[in-house]
């Protein structure tokens, strides 16, 4: 099979598209012919050998990659038949592997793919939708609701400026740039604003009339995040994902005490419940098969890994990011 291989940490020029062998699948895990592989912002941190959530950076030669959509085409032992052929997505975990044109997985975490979602949209919701829903359990969003979100020309930004909307809330999306601008307009958002424009937070002021911000849903940090906490109202929650505007591997975000609540990891896992992973990625599925949230994705092909990796770094991506063999 043709892969992504990572022989040494270092830039995104490291990935190398060849021949390897194909995986086996061992007892109780399906081998899927991949149509999609998502790419995440963690994926170029691990590629430069910083360890993010794992025990240790990953062994090398590699092939990155966790998130998956394609159909089952081999069976390994205890496996059901009734899996041979089906379309179906299914987030790796920590296991790599997923830049490629034939992965391998525990049929555990596999889920059937909805009618009416592609494979790259299946894969953006099992990644990206799964970090939404997980993300949208610390807000009680409604009417009156006034949620502000950085980034959202981004693949989780698309998502809740959809989300914040379905609840009725009134939405501020911010975006670098005009054509991003653009994208979260188009999106939905009730104002859409470029962060790189000195005046933006005045600009916001002035749409609000006076009414402060309930929510930040930030996944950048920074001057922005910093900006846009002095738009929140006495009981307004800055909901803490990501700082990707201070480099993925820098310290902590912009936290501001009893305003301020960081939910990845162990939180987020709580909030959900028994099964949480597994809980939210169905959540998402199943907004995206009913219309609800429709992720928005940029594709490359699988040999150009390299080059999606330079554009998410550079910001110079929207949505999702997905690699198609």
């Amino acid at each position: 099979m043709h892969a992504i291989r990572l022989h040494s940490f270092g830039p995104a020029e490291n990935l190398t598209y060849e021949t390897t062998d194909d995986p086996t699948p061992g007892p109780g895990q399906v081998r899927v012919a991949v149509r999609a592989a998502g790419v995440h912002l963690l994926d170029t941190a691990l590629r430069e050998g910083h360890q993010g959530p794992l025990p240790e950076p990953p062994a090398l030669p590699t092939v990155p990659g966790r998130e998956v959509a394609g159909i089952v085409e081999s069976l390994g032992d205890g496996v059901a038949g009734l899996w041979l052929g089906k379309r179906v997505v299914a987030h790796l975990g920590f296991a790599p592997g997923g830049y490629a044109e034939l992965a391998v997985t525990d049929v555990e975490r596999v889920h059937e793919i909805p009618a009416g979602l592609d494979f790259a949209q299946a894969v953006a919701m099992i990644g990206t939708g799964r970090t939404a829903m997980g993300i949208v359990q610390f807000a009680a969003l409604g009417p009156d609701s006034v949620v502000v979100i950085p980034a959202a020309a981004g693949g989780i930004g698309t998502l809740l400026v959809q989300y914040a909307k379905n609840a009725g809330a009134t939405v501020v999306g911010l975006a670098g740039g005009p054509r991003k601008v653009a994208l979260v307009a188009e999106n939905g958002a009730d104002l859409a604003v470029d962060y790189t424009d000195p005046a933006w937070a005045g600009k916001v002021r002035a749409f609000l009339g006076g009414r402060p911000a309930t929510v930040v849903f930030d996944g950048v940090g920074g001057d922005i995040a910093r900006a846009s906490v002095r738009l929140l109202g006495p009981e307004g929650q800055h909901i803490v994902f990501g700082w990707s505007g201070e480099g993925i591997h820098d310290g902590s975000p912009y936290l501001v005490e009893g305003v301020s609540e960081q939910v990845l990891g162990p939180a987020m896992l709580r909030k959900a419940g028994p099964e949480p992973l597994r809980t939210l990625e169905l959540r998402a599925l199943t907004e995206a098969a009913a219309g609800r949230l429709r992720p928005a994705v940029q594709r490359f092909p699988l040999a150009e890994a390299a080059a999606a990796h330079r554009a998410l770094e550079t910001r110079g991506t929207t949505g999702k990011v997905v690699l198609e063999p």
